[in-house]
C-alpha cells in the first residue's frame, strides 16, 4: 500500500500515476462496502453490514490485481525504454 509520502513524491517527479479499470472499481466497491456497513450498524441490519464487509474486501482484492498489472505494465514499459536505448 502506498503512503501519501509515495504519492507525493511521484507528484513531486511528475510522475503521473493512471489507474486502470481493475483499480477504479476496486475502490469504488471499497466505498460502497463502507457505505452499507455504515448503513447496517446504523440500521442494525446484519446482512446489509455483511454484504458491506464482503464489498469492501473483493474491492481491496480487485485494486491489488489492478495495482499488480499497472506495476507488470511499467516494469514491461521502462524495459522497453533501455532496450532501444
Amino acid at each position: 500500500m502506498h503512503s501519501f509520502s509515495d504519492e507525493l513524491t511521484r507528484y513531486q517527479h511528475k510522475e503521473e500515476i493512471v489507474w486502470n479499470k481493475d483499480e477504479m472499481r476496486g475502490k469504488a466497491d471499497q466505498i460502497k462496502g463502507q457505505v452499507k456497513k455504515g448503513v447496517g450498524d446504523l440500521t442494525k441490519d446484519e446482512q446489509l453490514r455483511n454484504e458491506g464487509a464482503d464489498d469492501e474486501a473483493a474491492g481491496k482484492v480487485e485494486e491489488t490485481f489492478g495495482k499488480g498489472r499497472r506495476k507488470i505494465g511499467e516494469a514491461i514499459s521502462d524495459l522497453g525504454k533501455k532496450v532501444g536505448q
